[in-house]
């Protein structure tokens, strides 16, 4: 791979991690992650809507053309919704707390699920 081409993936990746840092960060609400456990719920969805977002914004930012930015956007909100509805699923059925390994063990796959997606999405920007 040319110089160019991975100084480009790597752009690429660290937008992901920016959008990642402040969608589940600053933007993410404890009202949010108690609504993520149940589905369909207002604000579970609406955090999911505010990583499309970000990955909206990231993708523009990158120079994608609008459709395809709005296509990977859509298709990151809605791995990211099903991943935190599932390790909530999984947490609370457990009766898992923080003060247990399994919780974070839980949490550390949802977030390595979300990065998995950010490279998923970057194999199909690059080679689609």
């Amino acid at each position: 791979m040319p110089e160019t081409a991975v100084q480009q993936v790597l752009v690429f990746l660290v937008l992901f991690q920016v959008k990642h840092f402040i969608c589940d960060g600053p933007l993410q609400t404890s009202a949010m992650v108690r609504d993520k456990g149940f589905y369909g719920r207002r604000l579970g969805l609406l955090h999911a809507g505010i990583h499309g977002s970000g990955a909206l914004v990231a993708l523009l930012l990158f120079g994608l053309p609008l459709k395809l930015a709005l296509s990977l956007a859509l298709l990151d909100f809605a791995v990211h919704y099903h991943v935190d509805f599932s390790k909530e699923q999984i947490v609370r059925r457990a009766g898992w707390t923080t003060s247990v390994p399994q919780f974070w063990w839980a949490l550390s796959a949802d977030q390595m699920i979300h990065q998995l997606t950010y490279l998923l999405l970057a194999y199909l920007v690059f080679t689609v």
